[in-house]
């Protein structure tokens, strides 16, 4: 059989346990598993986070899919034109992802804004690299 699962990083409301997961993420889902990746997450005013490729560290999960067909429900979501990139709110890139302690796992798709637009926007820095919407209130 081949294998052709799909990684996607979520440090979001896209995680577990937060708004957007159940429809968005789970009936895709086969793995989960708490992880990091390089960055720097801002909380926006709009009421959710973004990432930036800046220096720094990012909590939040890999999550595993079965297939890839989920990201363009996702993609639609996190307002991700792939025909279009220059219109779209995030870039949707592989990135390299790590587990808890550093360790490299997989390559895994990720969400990210440019720092202009979390800027125009007054993103605040959470130094701690983690967010999640009941902190947020």
């Amino acid at each position: 059989m081949i294998e052709n699962r799909c990684h996607l990083f979520v440090y979001g409301t896209l995680k577990p346990g937060e708004r957007a997961f159940a429809q968005l993420c789970q009936p895709f889902v086969v793995a989960t598993q708490v992880a990091q990746t390089q960055g720097r997450l801002y909380h926006l005013p709009l009421g959710y986070p973004a990432m930036t490729p800046e220096a720094g560290w990012v909590q939040g999960v890999l999550l595993t899919f079965a297939n890839a067909d989920g990201l363009s429900q996702i993609d639609a979501f996190e307002e991700y034109y792939p025909d279009r990139p220059h219109e779209s709110e995030y870039q949707r890139r592989l990135h390299p992802i790590y587990d808890v302690n550093q360790r490299p796992l997989v390559s895994a798709w990720i969400y990210t804004m440019a720092l202009e637009h979390v800027v125009a926007l007054e993103g605040q820095w959470l130094p701690h690299g983690y967010w999640s919407e009941a902190q947020a209130l």
